[in-house]
């Protein structure tokens, strides 16, 4: 029995509605809790994200709105994803910038809004770490993702819409993605390993002259469709934190100084 059936309040199965090809894959039991537009996510255990190459930003350093397609494990589109910020916060405030960003389904709905408030992300600044909140339906909140003070490696505690802490995301000690993958463990309450999110190595002409990264996310296929959202969230946040370019120059680099 999954952690789902173990709990009350389960609706009959219905379709949801497919990705953007092929047949619908299944007819999962969905809780009646799911936001609306979040029943696809019960069904699956693996999420990739992947980054649109922006042309302009990579042969001139002019900071754009990054846009990303959130997939299946067979490359269908679940959700398209697009940044919103000024340009002076682009340009000024680099990956720290403050945003808003839309995630719509196939059929242009908006399902999940993340919201990220201007904030720093060093040590050396414990008490204005980095912060995101995951809403769907668009205005209702379903959780969070907090930066956990640390000087050497990345850490993140995912949390419900209540603020109870449900998952710890710990990332390695050497964020350098000229190396091959970049693994961040997501951990359970008690600190066992449930998953992880994998920044993918790309090949060196791509890692060098873009910022288009590609990410796997693997969770428990049980795991609460809202959290698995909140995850989503995370893996965004990541990517800007550790990934993203200012200025055509890299983030990544050892520890959280």
């Amino acid at each position: 029995m999954t952690m789902q059936q173990q709990l009350p309040g389960y609706a009959q199965p219905v379709v949801t509605q497919p990705p953007s090809a092929g047949p619908p894959l299944m007819q999962p039991q969905v809780p009646l809790n799911c936001p609306p537009g979040l029943e696809y996510l019960t069904t699956i255990d693996q999420i990739i994200v992947q980054q649109k190459v922006e042309m302009l930003e990579a042969f001139t350093g002019f900071e754009t709105n990054n846009k990303y397609k959130i997939k299946n494990s067979m490359g269908q589109q679940i959700f398209t994803a697009k940044e919103s910020s000024d340009c002076c916060s682009r340009m000024f405030c680099g990956p720290l910038r403050s945003f808003d960003m839309k995630l719509k389904d196939n059929s242009d709905n908006e399902i999940i809004h993340l919201t990220r408030p201007l904030a720093c992300n060093s040590c050396c600044f414990p008490c204005c770490l980095q912060e995101l909140e995951v809403f769907s339906p668009p205005g209702n909140l379903i959780g969070s993702v907090h930066q956990n003070w640390s000087l050497c490696s990345p850490k993140f505690s995912i949390k419900d819409a209540t603020g109870e802490t449900i998952l710890y995301i710990e990332g390695p000690f050497c964020t350098f993605s000229m190396c091959g993958d970049v693994k961040f463990k997501l951990l359970s309450g008690d600190g066992q390993k449930i998953g992880k999110i994998s920044k993918q190595w790309s090949g060196f002409v791509r890692e060098a002259f873009t910022d288009a990264d590609t990410f796997g996310i693997n969770f428990p296929i049980d795991l609460d469709a809202k959290i698995k959202a909140v995850l989503i969230g995370a893996c965004l946040l990541i990517d800007f934190m550790f990934f993203e370019k200012s200025n055509n120059k890299e983030q990544d680099g050892i520890g959280m100084l």
